[in-house]
């Protein structure tokens, strides 16, 4: 199997993986919202977050280091030192989670009522000690797939636990439960999470042989290797995560927290969609690009940040024209003051997206000090400007310090790894892409409000999708080799039809030149 059919393989069953539980997700996020409104749904969304900031510091790097150096390891033909090296990340893991949890629970003993005074603190904590423990293992269940390039893993687990984890919150709200009743569905899909994936991994770690100590030089590699991410990964989490929960409820109103959640989720959910596909692709293909030489891998991260922009452009589009119908039809009018947060949030959170190749480098190349650096100061400027914003302009404050602080670090990412790296960005093929996604969203503006929302939304989705390609076509974004590549495809699984997909094909490739 050549490189691309591998890489068309791989982000076939992330893409069902992804989508399966982003959508069936955001349908149960769409439920609990609607059934608490915006208040209680802010003070859940705490809780949530809680859970996602000790999985974040439990795994602390380990997840990241078992996906670079099992990939590295099968790339080298070292596959006698995969187990060894599983051995020494579940027991670092497991030192991480002891530590979150002693801590999380001196933390919740002494400031638990102020973070959620309705709440049952004694069911809380343990429902918080429960469910970090069982979705920090279920990541770095997942971590050991991706190192073996077997996307096949998050697909199978999303695919079962998705529905499941629906039919619950399904039942709760059938028998309109409190709140803590939709908490209890989640610690019970984290269970199905963990078990499963741990069944799914197993077949494909190396068959049990004498037992092989840890190779030295690959325990400090390692060593250093997880110490720097650790600090990295934890402090990424406060800059790409959804803190300004915390603070809202801290020093606004649960109310606007709701709000601030359900654009940002809605937000980082779209731009998953897509992107967030080849992305989940590009620490693996980076750490092996990077045994072929810094230009090879300099190369592959400029193009790939170009792919990235093709495929989040139009999402931006049509997301920022219509943010009004969006949040009223998924979320109904309690949460409309959430459609210019969701639309400012989309666009701004696009530069993450963008920088997923620069940081796939520049893990890839052992460059986690310089990455560590470039994350701290955005985690530093996030919370000043959380802090300062969010006293004064409530949740248009969180959100412009969400989103001034995610296109400052996306820029800052691209910008390093440029400069680590030697390549340059395809300025001409991103400017192309953008122009085509204006005009796309020009377009789609005309039917905005000349219809009820969703037959409206429905026909500018259409319009805007037609015009996007058209234009990225006319405007000669794809090169003759893509084109290639595309109406191959087309005919093989389309068998050429309809006639007219196969003709502007042929006539943009024929425009585009002979590949190289």
């Amino acid at each position: 199997m050549d490189k691309r059919d591998q890489v068309i393989r791989n982000t076939v069953f992330s893409s069902l993986g992804i989508y399966t539980e982003y959508f069936l997700g955001m349908l149960t996020s769409i439920i609990i919202a609607r059934h608490l409104g915006p208040a209680e749904f802010g003070a859940y969304s705490l809780v949530i977050w809680l859970v996602a900031t000790g999985m974040v510091l439990t795994n602390s790097g380990v997840a990241s280091a078992v996906i670079k150096f099992v990939a590295e390891l099968r790339g080298a033909g070292r596959q006698a030192q995969i187990r060894p090296l599983l051995a020494w990340a579940w027991r670092v893991q497991g030192a991480f989670l002891a530590v979150v949890l002693a801590g999380g629970t001196a933390v919740f003993v002494l400031h638990g009522q102020r973070l959620g005074p309705e709440f049952n603190h004694a069911v809380l904590l343990a429902i918080l000690l429960v469910t970090t423990a069982l979705r920090a293992s279920y990541m770095l269940n997942i971590a050991i797939a991706k190192g073996f390039e077997d996307f096949r893993v998050t697909a199978a687990v999303a695919v079962i636990v998705a529905p499941l984890n629906l039919l619950l919150i399904l039942v709760v709200w059938w028998l309109d439960g409190p709140m803590e009743w939709f908490l209890g569905t989640y610690t019970a899909s984290s269970f199905a999470f963990w078990w499963i994936s741990r069944r799914k991994v197993e077949p494909l770690l190396p068959p049990p042989g004498p037992r092989e100590p840890l190779e030295d030089d690959l325990r400090k590699r390692l060593r250093s290797y997880t110490a720097l991410v650790a600090v990295t990964v934890a402090i990424s989490f406060i800059t790409a995560s959804e803190i300004e929960v915390l603070f809202l409820t801290l020093l606004d109103s649960a109310a606007s927290a709701g709000h601030f959640k359900v654009a940002f989720q809605l937000a980082s959910g779209a731009l998953l969609l897509v992107p967030g596909v080849f992305g989940a692709l590009l620490l693996p293909m980076m750490a092996n690009a990077l045994a072929e030489g810094r230009e090879v891998a300099g190369r592959r991260m400029a193009v790939s940040t170009t792919y990235l922009c093709a495929l989040a452009a139009p999402l931006v589009a049509l997301g920022v024209v219509f943010a009004e119908a969006i949040i009223g039809l998924l979320y109904g009018e309690a949460f409309a003051p959430a459609a210019f947060a969701f639309a400012f949030c989309l666009a701004t959170g696009a530069f993450s997206t963008l920088s997923q190749a620069a940081s796939g480098y520049l893990l890839g190349s052992d460059r986690q000090r310089t990455l560590m650096f470039v994350v701290l100061g955005g985690a530093i400027v996030k919370i000043a400007l959380d802090i300062a914003l969010i006293q004064r302009f409530g949740l248009n404050g969180a959100v412009v310090a969400y989103g001034a602080t995610s296109a400052l670090m996306g820029s800052v990412m691209i910008g390093v790894a440029l400069y680590c790296s030697g390549a340059r960005l395809e300025w001409g093929r991103m400017a192309r892409v953008l122009l085509a996604a204006l005009l796309a969203a020009a377009i789609a503006w005309a039917v905005r409000g000349q219809l009820a929302p969703l037959p409206g939304l429905l026909l500018g989705g259409i319009l805007l999708s037609l015009a996007y390609v058209a234009a990225t076509l006319v405007l000669g974004f794809w090169s003759a080799a893509d084109l290639q590549y595309i109406r191959a495809l087309h005919s093989r699984f389309a068998k050429g039809r309809p006639a007219f997909v196969a003709r502007l094909l042929g006539w943009a490739e024929r425009r585009a030149g002979a590949p190289a």
